[in-house]
């Protein structure tokens, strides 16, 4: 059973964890207007989010942590677009806010496939000794 890095509950990641570092929730004047800068349906922007705010949040991680949340994100890829819609869908229940405009994101799909490429050269080294394991002793 792998273990939350900092929780004391199983590691359980979903696929909204990767927008996790985008969050503005009570941030809007300084993430948020950092954020309006960008442009996520833009490859050149997205490049540059994909690293500042997924890979390097996501630095601090055990490989077997990246190991299975990249799992996640495959999964995802494997599955409907909608889905990967639903992820920048505003819950006004939610203590959660994505930058304005993300919600009409264009290619979701192409976001989500942009951010595996990079992670799958980025964490090379880290998945492919995650993948040697058993996973089950975990």
């Amino acid at each position: 059973m792998l273990m939350h890095p900092y929780l004391d509950v199983l590691y359980s990641p979903k696929l909204k964890h990767f927008l996790g570092g985008f969050d503005i929730y009570d941030r809007e004047e300084t993430l948020g207007a950092e954020l309006a800068e960008y442009d996520p349906d833009c490859p050149s922007d997205r490049l540059d989010l994909i690293y500042k705010f997924i890979v390097k949040r996501f630095s601090a991680l055990s490989y077997r942590h990246k190991f299975v949340l990249f799992f996640v994100l495959g999964e995802a890829l494997d599955g409907e677009t909608s889905e990967l819609s639903e992820v920048f869908k505003h819950d006004p229940f939610s203590h959660s806010l994505l930058p304005l405009g993300w919600n009409e994101m264009k290619d979701p799909r192409g976001f989500f496939e942009h951010v595996y490429s990079i992670l799958s050269e980025v964490w090379i080294d880290e998945l492919y000794l995650a993948s040697q394991e058993d996973c089950s002793t975990w």
